[in-house]
């Protein structure tokens, strides 16, 4: 089954199917099959054309997700970057912006840039 794009898959709850597709998570899962009035516990698999054409029509029309998503998401980080805030910096620079601890725990922004307190010292000076 297919949605915005999206291979929906066949064996899940439709609830968690939902959340394969950008920009769907598990409060707005709900919130669509409730206006859809899609049972929550149902499969994917199990899901008459017409209901799926419902769950379809309410995401198309009244959610912005995947591409749009993605592009609203990416010229915001733009603006922030073109105007210099410091969000902008972090964010060309590769590092944490919203407020975390750099000295340890940024592994996932900064890759995985071990710096040991060794490295880059001088050597020892020999006793005389």
């Amino acid at each position: 089954m297919r949605i915005v794009g999206i291979n929906i898959p066949d064996n899940k709850k439709i609830e968690i199917a939902l959340r394969y597709i950008f920009g769907v998570g598990p409060g707005l899962a709900k919130l669509i099959l409730k206006t859809a009035q899609v049972d929550v516990n149902k499969r994917a698999k199990d899901l008459s054309p017409d209901e799926i054409n419902r769950v379809r029509d309410i995401i198309e029309k009244n959610y912005k997700i995947e591409g749009d998503l993605r592009r609203e998401i990416m010229m915001n980080i733009k603006r922030l970057k073109e105007v210099g805030t410091y969000r902008g910096l972090r964010h060309i620079r590769g590092l944490p912006a919203r407020g975390q601890r750099t000295k340890t725990n940024s592994r996932t922004r900064r890759g995985n840039v071990r710096k040991t307190m060794g490295s880059g010292r001088k050597p020892a000076s020999s006793p005389t």
